[in-house]
This record gives structure tokens, sequence and C-alpha cells, in this order.
């Protein structure tokens, strides 16, 4: 038996509500989803939590996964769009948006896997994201930079820049109203 003879055993288990053959899918897929994840925003934590809502999603749906479909290419493409949908949410409330990490990723716009390829708009994001950016004024994007992606609160940005919290509060909350038109297109 090789491999994706064992997979087709483990769906067919995981269809008629096995753990044991779960966990088995689990096993193999777990390291290349959390790779795969880290690849496109290299976070441990969110490439964790998105391994974990991909296998949630599996177990949940688990009695319409078909057999004969490659598993692979199932699961891959869970996790992608989960991933995506977590980057939408956390611009969507511009929290994390602009977590170092996240910034950092270069080169990763297109995923292969098996012998699909398909068109994946995290780097196009994060361009926006940087072009946007450079449509806010110096003093905006310092504080904006300072807030959202260094994480200092608008006490400790005062103390840094000797502006007032209210000036601080004006001038993040016009950065965020630029940001949020700049990519309204991923919100």
């Amino acid at each position: 038996m090789n491999l994706s003879s064992y997979e087709k055993t483990y769906i067919k288990g995981l269809n008629a509500g096995s753990y044991k053959d779960f966990t088995k899918l689990y096993e193999i897929y777990a390291p290349r989803l959390y790779a795969f994840a880290y690849k496109l925003i290299p976070s441990e934590s969110i490439a964790k939590d998105i391994v974990q809502e991909t296998f949630i999603k599996v177990w949940e749906n688990r009695a319409t996964i078909d057999s004969n479909r490659p598993f692979k290419a199932f699961i891959f493409t869970v996790a992608r769009n989960h991933l995506s949908n977590e980057l939408r949410n956390h611009i969507n409330r511009m929290e994390t948006v602009s977590h170092p990490e996240i910034l950092e990723h270069k080169g990763y716009g297109r995923i292969t896997h098996n012998d699909m390829e398909e068109e994946f708009s995290l780097t196009e994001l994060i361009k926006s994201l940087e072009q946007a950016k450079q449509k806010l004024t110096p003093r905006q994007r310092e504080l904006f930079e300072l807030n959202k992606e260094k994480g200092l609160s608008v006490t400790e940005i005062t103390e840094r820049t000797n502006l007032s919290e209210q000036s601080v509060r004006n001038q993040l909350s016009q950065a965020m109203q630029r940001l949020r038109k700049e990519l309204k297109n991923y919100l």
C-alpha cells in the first residue's frame, strides 16, 4: 500500500468519524501546512492558528470529504482560504495588519501544491499597504508605524515625539481613515 492508498483509507475512516484516521491525516499534513502558512506570513502563532483552524474545518466537514479527490489539494485550499480571511479580518480591524513579521514577508506571490498553481494576493496586499502608507503625511506614517507596527501606546508615542496625546490620536485617526480608503478593495 503506498501513501495515497493509506490516505484514501484514512479519508474513508474520517468520513465515518474515526478520530484515529483524523489523527493520522493530522500527523501527515500538519507539518506541511505549518511550513506553508509560515512561508506566507512568517509568524509562528499565525501559522499554528492556521493549522488548527484548517483541521477544525476538516473535522467539521469530515462526512463530505471525497476520498477519490486529492486530499492535499483540498487541505491546502482550506488553509489558504483561512489565511486570506484572517489577513482580511486584521485589515478590517486595522489591528495587527502591519505586524512586523507580515511586513518582512517578501516574494511569495504564487504558491504551488500538487500540480495546482493558484494566484494568491498576499504579496499584493502587503505591497498595497506599503503604497498606501506612502500616501500618508510623514508624521502620520511615523505615528502609524510606531503604534501599529512597533506596538507603542499613545502615551509612549507622546513621550517619544513630544506631541500631545490628542494630537497623536488625531493623526492616527486620520492615518487610519486614509489607509481604510486606500485599502477598501481588501476590506
